[in-house]
């Protein structure tokens, strides 16, 4: 199958590779995203392969070829840092992107494709405690209804909008079950006619919708439309390892999700745990060789639900082949790794001109 692999960094832009990982090429010198730019969040259109989206710290970028060329995106996004972008997966065509630091962290959304935008509710302030500037980490639209809409802030909260963005609500509260405003991933899982067969008591025959949230240490899940959570420190379950990253559902599965997990930013120790029981319970996964830092992005295609990639915030860029259960180490060094994903369409790329004396 033709694909095309690509790395989203802090400093070196997007790095791209067409043949597996034996050669990659940066972006070229006159593209919309600078070829040593800061690229934070990478989707892949599930309609069309060879469009793909990229947030920068220039806006909201385009491709229409697999990743080779870029071209950005109109309206008041235009020039902010766009650390998240989420896909409607029941409407393409809608697209929702938060930006944070150095910009204003804010949300929004387009309905033509990426191609303009406009601001949503609600404002967020311009400090935090935590991080400085709040930036915008998650968003997550419900696969079973596209006006469910959920967004994290590093320090700034867990929110839901029941209206496609017009509205929304905080479920962030330190007297209630998700205790913690640092927000670092969402994921909601559509309701399954059959869980896996290795599924804990938690997950019924017939699983329910479940909402996944990540704060800085904790896992929350919750089966019943938000209204109660099953909460466990990370600390407590996953040997001592308490910063919880990001979580990835694992395509072509109703139940199972991959997750980062690591002993702080950016880390010395770091583990990937597969749940097959909607992230109740997690198993961990094995490495061939010990990362240099935090895991810190993950990325999968429907198109091959077997190849999965995971990226560390130092650069290791490791590459599974069996569903997520084993990894191994690319040979390429990368800067701090922001995003990944892949995509199964080649992209045209053209290696650049060297320099000779």
């Amino acid at each position: 199958m033709e694909f095309t692999v690509m790395v989203a960094t802090a400093g070196q832009g997007i790095l791209r590779s067409n043949d597996d990982g034996r050669t990659w090429h940066r972006l070229g010198l006159k593209e919309a995203i600078e070829f040593d730019g800061v690229v934070r969040a990478l989707a892949v259109d599930p309609t069309r392969p060879e469009r793909v989206y990229a947030g920068a710290d220039c806006g909201l970028c385009i491709s229409d070829d697999g990743g080779a060329h870029w071209r950005r995106a109109e309206g008041p996004i235009n020039g902010m840092t766009v650390w998240s972008i989420a896909i409607d997966p029941s409407q393409p065509l809608v697209l929702y992107a938060g930006t944070g630091a150095p910009s204003r962290s804010a949300l929004f959304k387009s309905t033509d494709a990426g191609e303009s935008w406009q601001r949503l509710p609600p404002e967020m302030p311009e400090f935090c405690q935590g991080v400085n500037r709040p930036r915008m980490l998650t968003i997550c639209v419900n696969p079973d209804d596209g006006q469910d809409v959920w967004f994290g802030v590093e320090e700034g909260g867990a929110w839901r909008s029941r209206d496609g963005g017009q509205h929304f609500e905080r479920l962030d509260d330190p007297r209630k079950a998700i205790r913690s405003s640092d927000i670092h991933a969402i994921s909601i899982l559509p309701a399954s006619a059959s869980a896996s067969a290795s599924a804990s008591a938690s997950a019924s025959a017939s699983a329910p919708r479940t909402f996944v949230v990540l704060t800085v240490n904790a896992v929350y899940v919750s089966q019943d439309d938000g209204q109660t959570w099953d909460a466990k420190l990370s600390k407590q379950r996953f040997d001592g390892l308490y910063y919880t990253r990001t979580v990835l559902p694992l395509p072509g599965s109703d139940n199972e999700l991959l997750m980062a997990i690591g002993d702080g930013t950016p880390g010395f120790k770091t583990r990937l745990y597969r749940s097959a029981d909607r992230g109740f319970n997690w198993e961990q996964t094995r490495l061939d060789v010990a990362p240099n830092s935090t895991f810190w992005a993950l990325g999968g295609h429907a198109a091959d639900a077997t190849r999965l990639y995971a990226g560390t915030k130092y650069g290791d860029l490791f590459c599974s082949r069996d569903g997520g259960r084993s990894w191994q180490k690319e040979w390429r060094e990368f800067p701090e790794i922001t995003a990944v994903a892949w995509t199964p369409f080649e992209a045209p790329l053209v290696a650049h001109v060297q320099s000779i004396d």
